[in-house]
Formats: structure tokens, sequence, C-alpha cells
């Protein structure tokens, strides 16, 4: 008898484009972060805790910190 096939996941579909807004940067930068520490083996409130706190980043990294007004203006553009 054959072996049973892993289901195949969906294939996710991804806007190509290199217009990133320093929000969307800094929030994928975060995504990756979060993923980088599950894939180390870290349970989620550690990885949840270590990405809150900013000292725990990675001195080489230099992550994009939106300001306020950077956020409101994303969050008025996804409203119009």
């Amino acid at each position: 008898m054959a072996a049973q096939r892993k289901p195949r996941a969906k294939k996710v579909e991804t806007v190509e484009t290199a217009e990133y807004s320093k929000l969307e940067m800094y929030c994928i930068w975060l995504h990756e972060y979060y993923e980088a520490l599950k894939t180390a083996g870290f349970d989620d409130d550690i990885a949840i805790g270590l990405i809150v706190d900013k000292d725990s980043y990675p001195d080489w990294v230099i992550p994009v910190n939106p300001s306020i007004e950077e956020i409101r203006k994303h969050l008025e553009e996804e409203d119009e």
C-alpha cells in the first residue's frame, strides 16, 4: 500500500511591490522576528514578551519605528 501524501499548503498570493511604508516594514520585521523565535523553540508567551521588550532586539537590527503621525496616516488611508 502506498504511503499517503501530505496535503499541500495553499499558495499564498503576495503583492509584488517595493514601496512599503515604514509602518509596513516595521510590522514585517516584527512578524519575522516572532517566526524566528518560534522556530528557535520559544513558547508563544515568551516570544510575544521578547517582541514587546525592545531591549531584546539584536544590536545589528535597526527596526524602523514609525511615528504616531505615520500610523494615523496609514489608518486614514485604509478608511478611504
